[in-house]
């Protein structure tokens, strides 16, 4: 045989099995776009309290390519059984499910591993209070400015549809804003800001001896020495570079339903052991990779160690968490085997969302005491090495050489700014160097990357608090 007809068999071979993989993984494309909008069609519904179509064209707007497959999607809401049906071409059935307290949960023809949640149990906040019971009108004209034009749309898509804005100094909400149906107790939700939330669970475990940072992590399928995965530990978790092969979840598209990660998110009802089950693609520590998966593993930690079950990290997360900080309208959703979807899945007011930012801005503490061990903050912003977009351990990062952060520093970001991120323009920006917190929420493309309007936000909002001193909200 020829080198020639050697090379043209080899690439025929390769060429045929890349086909084959890509046909059998857009067999799964029906149940994934299903699963996402019938996911946040719930969500959205019975926890925010939106009307279902709004929902679904705000969310299918922010992300590019889908009114190719959207206009043939057929969705149904229940609201006397509280759930939500998604078919797309009469195929890829998606059936979510809404449970009080816990959110909602896609069925996969199982059980969910948890149906009720025992009632909060009435806590002080540490935090002090970060406004009244009124919406706090902009403290100057400028911040007025600001929330105008992050709440004005283009004249042209894409569009923002922002939906709410809390600007907070020196733990004082000093402007805010809500679009019509929303108000200063709705729960939205953050998409992967939660992976932040996630991430502060794991340092209340770290301050209490359950978990160590640099450790190989306590997973069953993982601890065979043989295994390469055994040498995988939380700050690899953290910082997206335990290496497992599951794609990436940076994009919102239509494409990224091809990706592992989302057959993990919207077809698995373990969504873990899912997670865990996947071989490396690079060894861990070595390459960075943002996806989903590393903080599905990292709640399935939370939920071990609080107890096994979803009314037990509940109550952990009460108790250590949104408690101490006086978060009130807080839900978080599950999967069917009662790990935290602490992926993407977390649903908070905008006041919420700021007095999580809080605890980062007071470096950790609430009140006096310590929620986060002492240097978690620190840790958290600090840059990962490789992660181009500027990414900590469960924060994305002004600090360091990266990229994202140098280009959000040439557009008025603040160097010394961290934050949490969720998809399709969902932020809770914290600075220290001007004392400020900043919570945006909405429903804006990834692409171009000015879509969301965060850039004039910050940049609007830093120069408005510095014209004078702000009082505190009402």
């Amino acid at each position: 045989m020829t080198r020639r007809k050697l090379f043209l068999i080899l690439a025929a071979t390769t060429a045929f099995t890349a086909l084959v993989w890509s046909a059998a993984r857009a067999r799964e494309v029906p149940k994934v776009a299903t699963g996402f909008v019938a996911n946040i069609i719930c969500s959205e519904t019975f926890v925010t309290g939106l009307e279902p179509g709004r929902i679904f064209s705000e969310t299918m707007e922010a992300m590019p390519g889908t009114s190719l497959i959207t206009w043939a999607m057929d969705t149904k809401v229940d609201r006397a059984r509280k759930d939500v049906t998604v078919t797309l071409f009469g195929l890829g059935r998606s059936h979510a499910v809404y449970r009080d307290g816990l959110g909602c949960t896609l069925d996969h023809g199982e059980a969910p591993a948890d149906t009720a949640l025992p009632p909060a149990t009435p806590q002080v906040a540490l935090l002090p209070e970060v406004a009244g019971p009124a919406v706090v009108a902009p403290q100057n004209p400028q911040l007025a400015v600001a929330l105008d034009r992050a709440f004005a749309e283009p004249t042209q898509p894409p569009f923002r549809h922002t939906r709410a804005i809390v600007v907070m100094k020196d733990g004082h909400i000093v402007a805010e804003r809500y679009a019509d149906g929303i108000g200063i107790d709705t729960p939205l939700l953050g998409f992967s800001a939660t992976k932040s939330v996630i991430s502060a669970l794991v340092g209340i475990l770290v301050r209490d001896g359950k978990l160590t940072v640099d450790q190989p992590v306590p997973i069953a399928a993982w601890q065979n020495q043989s295994d390469p995965r055994h040498a995988i530990s939380v700050d690899q978790l953290l910082r997206h570079t335990a290496g497992l092969a599951l794609g990436s979840s940076l994009q919102a598209s239509l494409t990224s339903t091809l990706e592992p990660v989302n057959r993990m998110k919207f077809m698995e009802s373990d969504m873990a052991a899912y997670a865990e089950s996947i071989p490396l693609e690079s060894t861990p520590g070595a390459a960075w990779n943002y996806h989903d998966g590393n903080f599905i593993i990292l709640s399935h930690l939370i939920r071990n160690a609080a107890g096994g079950h979803a009314a037990d990290v509940m109550r952990f997360a009460r108790r250590e968490l949104f408690g101490p900080l006086g978060m009130r309208n807080v839900v978080l959703e599950f999967d069917a085997a009662g790990t935290p979807e602490g992926s993407s899945q977390m649903l908070a007011s905008a006041r919420d969302w700021a007095r999580f930012g809080q605890l980062y801005f007071n470096d950790g503490m609430a009140g006096g005491k310590r929620i986060l061990p002492e240097g978690w903050v620190k840790y958290s912003a600090s840059a990962t090495p490789n992660a181009w977009v500027g990414y900590g351990a469960g924060f994305w990062t002004n600090r360091g050489d990266s990229h994202g952060a140098n280009y959000r520093i040439e557009h008025g970001w603040p160097r010394d700014a961290f934050f949490a991120k969720g998809t399709i323009g969902q932020y809770v920006i914290v600075v220290p160097s001007e004392r400020l917190v900043i919570v945006r929420l909405g429903r804006s493309p990834n692409w171009p990357v000015e879509a969301d309007g965060v850039f004039d936000l910050v940049r609007d909002v830093v120069a408005a608090s510095g014209k004078a001193t702000l009082a505190g909200g009402n």
